[in-house]
């Protein structure tokens, strides 16, 4: 696994980037600076999940790529957070474009609103692919829709609303591409805030979480994605690479924080085991 260090700013005068939609429970500071985006723990450890994800996608299979998160210190406005770093990963003339944003521009209607109109996973699924192609041109949307519900089963992400997912925009050819993997932040259970206290056993944990955005569990819109789409995720990480994935980050994360990541994980590779090739 390849070595992450630890960034540290101080940005105590900066207001962070103003921003909506990023999360449907609310947003994190995000600063842009030195190349790149810092984010804030806002609900728990949000950071500790991004960074931990895409380490363990590092080890993983799969045709897209992902965002890499680094472990930072942010102090702000007389404040020490925690929280990750992660380079700025657009190419020079493309922006993001949302699926929110995408379907309000070209349909009159924003996906979330559609989505709510159809009764079956699967079509969901079906007629979010066929609208992205008509727009975009990508031809392997559905494959790359797919491998994101994967990534979201196997991590147990719960925020993959219509405006976390993404294609990026090429202004000067007037063409569309796949969006690196992003925004895993409410993965592994990090809302210790709210949902998910530290002190909860994992079982109320997995009963009360819920995935976004085509279904209420994660296996009906994962299954009905591969069913549509086929299987794009092969992890490769065991037991050393979680132990790698969190062993430098004992000092910006309290040891129930790491033992529950690490146990959470455990867990989904049980469940999962048909994604795992060590």
């Amino acid at each position: 696994m390849r070595g992450f260090r630890m960034r540290e700013i101080d940005i105590q005068n900066t207001p962070p980037a103003t921003s909506t939609g990023h999360s449907s429970k609310g947003n994190q500071f995000k600063w842009p600076a030195d190349g790149g985006w810092y984010k804030a723990d806002h609900m728990g450890y949000e950071s500790l999940a991004e960074i931990v994800v895409s380490r363990l996608l590092q080890q993983s299979e799969m045709a897209y790529p992902h965002v890499l998160y680094e472990p930072a210190v942010i102090h702000y406005d007389g404040h020490t957070l925690r929280g990750c770093y992660s380079e700025n990963f657009l190419p020079e003339n493309r922006e993001i474009v949302t699926l929110e944003k995408l379907f309000r521009q070209y349909t009159g209607a924003g996906l979330s609103a559609t989505l709510a109109k159809i009764p079956d996973v699967a079509d969901k699924i079906r007629r979010t692919v066929d609208t992205v192609v008509e727009i975009t041109g990508i031809e392997d949307f559905g494959v790359y829709l797919t491998a994101i519900l994967e990534a979201d089963a196997i991590f147990l992400n719960e925020d993959r609303h219509t405006n976390n997912i993404a294609v990026l925009y090429d202004a000067e050819n007037d063409s569309y591409a796949c969006c690196p993997l992003f925004d895993f932040g409410l993965a592994l259970f990090s809302d210790t805030g709210w949902d998910f206290p530290l002190d909860a056993p994992l079982d109320a944990c997995y009963k009360r979480i819920a995935p976004k955005p085509f279904a209420r569990t994660f296996d009906e819109q994962m299954e009905a994605a591969e069913e549509l789409y086929g299987t794009h995720l092969i992890c490769r990480w065991g037991s050393r690479q979680m132990e790698a994935a969190v062993q430098d980050l004992a000092s910006l994360y309290t040891q129930p924080e790491i033992e529950r990541v690490v146990q959470v994980l455990r867990e989904q590779k049980r469940r999962y085991a048909a994604y795992f090739k060590e």
